[in-house]
């Protein structure tokens, strides 16, 4: 008997899958103890340029016809987004094979509707390489961290913003340039919003957040802002504070306050996708270029981190190939992985309701009491100050103020009212800071 499957894609992921299945053949039959039959690769084009050579006669244009063979064991779907991806992943669930997926996309905007056609056929689902490429972290917090209370996921798992960012930092470029340089590289795709406007970093957080807290999380429920309003003045004012600028993908555990006299304490999940400066100490701000990195935080583990390559075609077919190797050998012993944990069912907070701190820069009129009418606002929506700074005399002076920790809605709250006072010329920066002491 043989393990047979089936690959849908052919593009920088689905290609070196084919590669490693023919190129590894007799490692992955020793390690799953049968040997692995590529029986099928389906296509947009047949004559569409490859990086591999395909074995004639697997390749297909007919994706739905491929996954309904009796004959398949295992789908592995690297076509991403939300159709037909999943009208072929359903289709394969139902008729007996597992699926080994990539689509962070669909996972993170339908995923409860593929884990339940999972469970009802029994078959596995997995999908490692749908965040963080080749670094092995959902396994982590899915299995290995599963006895463990896992409080919080601090992760940069996106590559493109982490190398313009990077840029930034590095050379003093601004975010066009920067952005500009990463394209010609091949970090970054012509049309770069899925990346610089955080929804890519988002889906993951959902992906991540869902797997810590055992509840569903969704993209819709993650608060995103991308990269593109960062300055230049904004990564040396990091700086200036022995900081780095990062886009951040934050999944934390918040204990919700309760009635006085009430018994038990209720929990509620953040997830949020926004820049942030982090201190230059803090192991996340030296992740350089296009990696990826996740930080993850639990009552008994303590402090983990995972680190490496997060995107491209041969590191996530690695983790393509780690989730086959596993279904594969479920399935050869008449078994299957766990599957979705939802239990735990915590709401999410809105974004408003996140303890956070807040980084301002303020263009203000220099002149006596101008720094106390500032504190003024802060306390009046609640907001203690941590430090503040002058910069610049006359037409160039400038408050920068960091906040002590206080909800969004109050440190925006607090933004607003200064943007309508009249010592404040301007708001120049406003931007988050995490890690460091409060």
């Amino acid at each position: 008997m043989s393990i047979k499957v089936a690959v849908l894609g052919c593009g920088s992921v689905g290609s070196q899958v084919v590669r490693l299945l023919q190129e590894q053949a007799g490692d992955l039959e020793a390690r799953i103890g049968t040997p692995v039959e590529l029986v099928g690769v389906a296509v947009r084009r047949l004559d569409a340029p490859r990086e591999v050579e395909v074995p004639e006669g697997l390749l297909t244009t007919d994706a739905a016809a491929l996954v309904a063979r009796d004959d398949v064991d295992v789908v592995v779907e690297v076509i991403g987004g939300i159709e037909p991806a999943r009208s072929l992943i359903l289709a394969a669930l139902e008729n007996g094979a597992s699926v080994v997926t990539a689509n962070k996309a669909l996972l993170a905007e339908d995923g409860p509707t593929v884990y339940e056609a999972a469970e009802k056929a029994g078959r596995d689902l997995y999908y490692e390489a749908a965040v963080a490429g080749a670094i092995p972290i959902l396994r982590p917090l899915r299995e290995s961290l599963a006895g463990d209370r896992v409080t919080r996921v601090l992760g940069i798992v996106n590559g493109t913003t982490n190398f313009i960012l990077d840029k930034m930092e590095s050379t003093g470029a601004g975010f066009s340039e920067a952005l500009e340089e990463a394209q010609e590289l091949g970090y970054a795709e012509a049309d770069p919003t899925a990346d610089v406007e955080g929804f890519d970093a988002a889906a993951k957080a959902a992906i991540l957040a869902s797997l810590a807290f055992h509840s569903r999380v969704t993209a819709a429920d993650v608060h995103r802002e991308g990269i593109s309003e960062v300055t230049a003045a904004d990564v040396q004012s990091a700086r200036d504070m022995h900081s780095v600028v990062k886009l951040l993908a934050i999944c934390e555990l918040r204990q919700l306050s309760t009635p006085e006299g009430a018994e038990g304490t209720e929990e509620a999940v953040s997830v949020r996708v926004h820049p942030a400066m982090i201190p230059d100490t803090h192991p996340l701000a030296s992740v350089r270029g296009a990696y990826n990195a996740v930080f993850v935080e639990s009552e008994a583990a303590g402090q983990l981190m995972f680190y490496g390559p997060g995107a491209g075609g041969a590191p996530t077919a690695s983790a393509v190939m780690g989730d086959l190797v596993t279904v594969a050998r479920n399935r050869l012993a008449g078994t299957r992985g766990a599957g979705e944990s939802a239990y735990a069912d915590r709401a999410v907070l809105p974004m408003g309701d996140t303890v956070t701190r807040y980084h301002v820069a303020i263009d203000v009129d220099d002149r006596a009491g101008v720094l106390a009418q500032v504190a003024t606002a802060f306390a009046e929506h609640g907001v203690s100050i941590q430090t503040v700074r002058q910069e610049g005399r006359g037409a160039d002076a400038q408050l920068v103020v960091v906040s002590h920790t206080a909800t969004d809605a109050q440190l925006a709250a607090t933004v607003e009212h200064l943007r309508g006072m009249d010592i404040v010329r301007e708001v120049t920066s406003v931007m988050r800071v995490e890690g460091g002491d409060e």
